[in-house]
């Protein structure tokens, strides 16, 4: 089992990355200048459809954050032949640009999503929403990422328990 644990936080490590990567490029006061809403300052029902916390800037640091992980993945599996052995997909087939986009971009659109119906509802802004905050990023990077690499119905069990839990 621990070996299961392992490969499904390493695998799923460029949605997380990307998920913090866009938190945090909303923070550094230098990026400021670059944001530019994700939702185009769309309305519905007087309400803007993902809130001024979701920009473009975040969506590119984010991907941009996920993609450098799949890099640094390749990079170990080739040079740590412990990695080799234990991880159930072969990381030297892996296009680091397609599943680092797709890793990045799913968890930043599953959080979109998310904030679109906290947005609904009447949840503000930066307001904790559980289990939604903990699950949305999860579950639009596994939908994302499928696209590319399949993985088992237990390894996605497995992966969503595992990042759930890691998320607070």
């Amino acid at each position: 089992m621990i070996k299961e644990i392992f490969f499904v936080w390493w695998f799923f490590a460029p949605a997380g990355v990307a998920n913090v990567a866009a938190f945090f490029s909303g923070k550094a006061p230098f990026l400021k200048k670059y944001s530019y809403p994700a939702d185009f300052n769309i309305s519905l029902r007087g309400k803007r459809i993902l809130g001024d916390n979701k920009t473009i800037r975040g969506f590119i640091f984010g991907v941009l954050g996920a993609i450098a992980i799949v890099y640094l993945q390749i990079f170990l599996y080739r040079n740590i032949p412990l990695l080799r052995s234990i991880l159930p997909i072969n990381y030297n087939s892996i296009d680091p640009i397609i599943f680092g986009a797709l890793a990045g971009f799913g968890a930043l659109f599953g959080d979109s999503v998310k904030s679109f119906f906290k947005r609904l509802v009447g949840v503000a802004p930066g307001k904790s929403w559980f289990p939604f905050d903990q699950a949305d990023y999860i579950i639009g990077g596994i939908l994302f990422t499928s696209l590319y690499i399949r993985l088992s119905n237990a390894e996605y069990i497995i992966l969503f328990f595992v990042w759930f839990l890691i998320h607070p």
